[in-house]
């Protein structure tokens, strides 16, 4: 099972453990299977991993493990400020759209990791409580992600692009200070490419055609596991 498959069959896992909350009342205290969520803020470590999409020219940086911290501050309600910090150890094709085809890539699979960064709001589908110590959450955030490298021989460069980041896991809320949580996201940027890949080298070929695209939307999903300190109630 692929990590987008994974992703999928997750999210309808909890939606699924989302649809007992309407019925909490009936419950005596000692045999509800409710707890209240005690803490108002929660510092996570998280490690996964990052599964980029193909950018039409295959220059982008791909896939590759994932490591990062998280924090939330319960707000009113349900709802949660997030933020995240996240480093991908990734790897992509540097190429030089001057040369023919053949000979266009000069550098396979060099080291290149991309750094990203959000902030967004969360919500518990099971509002201020856990369900059995489970608590399935939704997400979503905007950021940015870089690579924090000039441009390359080719004139490409990642840059700083904008980010749309969505999401949602499961936290399971032991009594204590600490809580596991499983997190699967998508998150979408775009890829810009400079006019040397519209030129056409001596081959007759060129990276991309004329009437492409200077730049493309790619759709990267995501899967960790973290371990959160709880704090402050």
């Amino acid at each position: 099972m692929n990590v987008r498959m994974l992703a999928v069959a997750l999210v309808l896992h909890i939606a699924s453990l989302a649809t007992p909350a309407a019925g909490q009342v009936g419950h005596p205290p000692r045999q509800s299977p409710y707890a209240d969520l005690d803490y108002r803020q929660e510092a996570t470590l998280f490690l996964g991993y990052y599964d980029a999409g193909q950018d039409a020219a295959g220059v982008a940086p791909q896939s590759g493990p994932m490591l990062g911290v998280r924090y939330e501050l319960r707000l009113a309600g349900p709802a949660l400020l997030t933020s995240k910090m996240s480093y991908v150890s990734s790897q992509r094709d540097v190429i030089d759209p001057r040369r023919p085809a053949s000979q266009r890539v000069v550098e396979n699979d060099a080291s290149w990791p991309l750094y990203m960064v959000d902030v967004g709001i969360a919500v518990n589908l099971t509002g201020q409580r856990s369900f059995h110590r489970l608590v399935p959450f939704a997400n979503g955030a905007i950021g940015v992600a870089t690579d924090f490298k000039s441009a390359d021989v080719g004139a490409w460069r990642f840059g700083t692009p904008f980010a749309i980041s969505l999401g949602g896991g499961l936290k399971w809320v032991p009594s204590g200070n600490l809580q596991t949580r499983i997190d699967v996201g998508t998150q979408f940027y775009q890829i810009k490419y400079p006019s040397s890949y519209y030129n056409t080298a001596s081959d007759g070929t060129s990276v991309l055609q004329p009437n492409e695209s200077t730049s493309d939307w790619t759709t990267n999903f995501s899967v960790s596991i973290g371990v959160s300190y709880l704090f402050f109630r």
